[in-house]
């Protein structure tokens, strides 16, 4: 009687190994840190963020520049010869204030896409992010940067088409845009605070646009106060929309003096050094 063998037993071979078995473990070497972004490459990436918006929006550039293109033709044309006497000699004292009065107006719209972004949670995410706390704002001081300058362009052709000549020349016109950005800088500090307490834009909208009327109709920017009464004079020589206006007509013709560049300096950074902290404390608190 044979003994069976077990079926399908595999064959072990016993291998001698001479010595220990030689291992390659890796092995993690230190690597330096990077640095955190500044907040200046914070501020441009969300300034980037505000490009796009253009890129894929290019229709609210519409409204951006149709109202001042409206404004300056029926201005120039309907009251031109009634205020100043002449066509020409009205848009040389009214071109200056419509580019005052754009700048001022599309500051609201900071406000309104503060309002739109925060409805739809994107500052939620923002908070969570290891950014500098005001750089979703500075985006969108960016995207206003852009707007004042290409409404600001569109006008000031339009000007220079129908007869407008600013007498500083290309220099002028530099630093009279220099000052439009701070103007707009400085403004837009207001509607970015209402952007964060308002719940909807169109109320931000309605509230900003309620609250800029007075001061761009009760200044220098349409006529000269000369001719208003004196109680109302009064309001509109001290009115900082005035002084601004002022300013820049002086930088457009060469006459400026250092005395009107200060007082139209004076309320955007007084607005700035005011709103920006509240706006981060309201930012951080919401």
């Amino acid at each position: 009687m044979t003994e069976s063998t077990p079926l399908l037993e595999p064959a072990v071979r016993s291998t001698s190994v001479p010595g220990p078995v030689a291992r390659s473990t890796p092995v993690l070497e230190p690597v330096t840190r990077p640095p955190p972004p500044s907040a200046a490459s914070n501020a441009l990436a969300f300034g980037w963020r505000a490009v796009l918006k253009f890129k894929h929006l290019p229709e609210q550039l519409f409204d951006l520049v149709m109202t001042p293109i409206m404004f300056t033709l029926l201005f120039t044309f309907v009251f031109g010869g009634a205020l100043a006497g002449s066509i020409g000699g009205y848009l040389q004292y009214f071109l200056p204030g419509i580019l005052v009065q754009t700048v001022v107006f599309n500051a609201v719209y900071s406000g309104m896409g503060l309002s739109t972004d925060l409805g739809k949670g994107l500052f939620d995410r923002f908070r969570s992010l290891p950014i500098w706390p005001l750089a979703p704002f500075a985006g969108l001081m960016v995207g206003d940067v852009l707007r004042h300058l290409i409404a600001g362009a569109i006008i000031l052709a339009i000007g220079l088409l129908l007869g407008y000549r600013p007498e500083a020349g290309v220099p002028g016109v530099v630093a009279g845009f220099a000052l439009l950005l701070v103007i707009g800088f400085g403004v837009g500090w207001v509607f970015i605070v209402l952007g964060l307490l308002i719940r909807t834009p169109t109320a931000v909208m309605t509230l900003g646009f309620g609250f800029l009327f007075p001061l761009v109709f009760a200044s220098n920017i349409m006529v000269d106060p000369a001719t208003m009464p004196g109680w109302l004079r009064t309001f509109v020589d001290v009115n900082p929309v005035s002084l601004m206006t002022t300013a820049l007509r002086g930088l457009l013709a060469g006459t400026v003096t250092v005395a009107q560049i200060a007082l139209a300096l004076a309320a955007p950074v007084l607005l700035t050094v005011v709103l920006a902290p509240l706006t981060l404390w309201l930012y951080r608190r919401r």
